[in-house]
């Protein structure tokens, strides 16, 4: 297949019949060719999904129509291969969880730097930059001198900021991948008395789109984790050099898959002493059945040739 593409997408916006909406897209999407996952909560909608241009734009504007909405935050990357396994749609509480309750999302143009001023923004001395993903992927890539908050997952965010000793008065910048965790946090700020709470446009993926081809020198070091088959994406918005641990979902080297804690499908070295013996045993079931799959598909296309 050729002519891939992947969109990523959020929209806050209050659903109050997030049972319907699911329905109405499954019937919509059912006789596409598209790959990916859909989230839909009472606070909006978040997905990223692979196939070709016609058939995901013709998915965002039926769901634009279903939402009542006109703007939808977006992010459109080609690639070679459809980088999902299969396509889900799922209810959930939150679109992103942040674990803290309904919370107010801001929609303040003033709020968000552009890409191509983001730079020079974060140059200022008396700016607290902090990066809001989780520090498997702050390894990978990250802009520089930005606080690592050293979380597991989202949730932990408001703790970590707790220990950062961040003024109300103080001038914060945030960035993430898309965006969307940047408008939560800056939500549940506000919320708590920061005033002064600025986010990167679109995220790292913007930012990488809008400086890829400018002969600038970038604030950003390394590569973008991304949530599917790619694992990561390098400055030129394609694939990286990176694979992924299906164990604990880690992204790893080659020099990583070398180790003798690499087990594929069950284990790495950043997880080989995490894991339980109960956890290593359903992996590597899983991974038993994956290589029986793929044997029985191969033995299938070697019968029809």
């Amino acid at each position: 297949m050729s002519d891939l593409y992947v969109y990523s997408f959020y929209r806050f916006k209050n659903i109050k019949n997030k049972k319907t909406i699911k329905l109405k897209l499954e019937q919509f999407i059912s006789n596409k060719v598209v790959r990916g996952t859909i989230l839909i909560a009472n606070e909006g909608v978040n997905g990223s999904i692979s196939g070709s241009k016609d058939d995901l734009l013709d998915i965002i504007k039926f769901i634009k129509k279903l939402l009542c909405i006109k703007k939808m935050e977006l992010k459109i990357n080609s690639v070679g291969f459809l980088p999902f396994n299969r396509m889900k749609i799922r209810l959930k509480r939150e679109i992103v969880s942040l674990g803290k309750g309904v919370i107010n999302v801001s929609q303040k143009p003033e709020k968000f730097i552009s890409p191509s001023k983001w730079d020079s923004f974060i140059k200022q001395k008396e700016i607290r930059l902090i990066d809001l993903r989780n520090t498997y992927e702050i390894d990978i890539g990250n802009f520089r001198s930005a606080i690592n908050p050293n979380t597991k997952s989202f949730r932990e965010f408001p703790y970590k900021f707790e220990k950062m000793n961040i003024g109300q008065n103080d001038i914060i910048a945030m960035y993430c991948t898309g965006g969307i965790r940047c408008e939560k946090a800056a939500g549940y700020l506000n919320h708590k008395g920061y005033k002064k709470v600025y986010q990167l446009k679109g995220g790292i993926i913007n930012y990488l789109s809008h400086s890829r081809n400018k002969k600038i020198k970038s604030q950003w070091n390394g590569e973008c984790f991304v949530f599917d088959n790619r694992v990561s994406i390098n400055t030129k918005l394609i694939k990286g050099k990176y694979l992924q641990c299906y164990g604990c979902r880690r992204p790893i080297t080659i020099k990583d898959t070398k180790s003798k804690q690499y087990k594929k499908g069950i284990t790495c070295p950043s997880c080989f002493h995490e894991r339980s013996e109960i956890q290593k045993k359903r992996s590597n079931d899983r991974q038993m059945q994956i290589d029986k799959s793929k044997l029985i598909q191969k033995i299938k296309n070697l019968n029809l040739t």
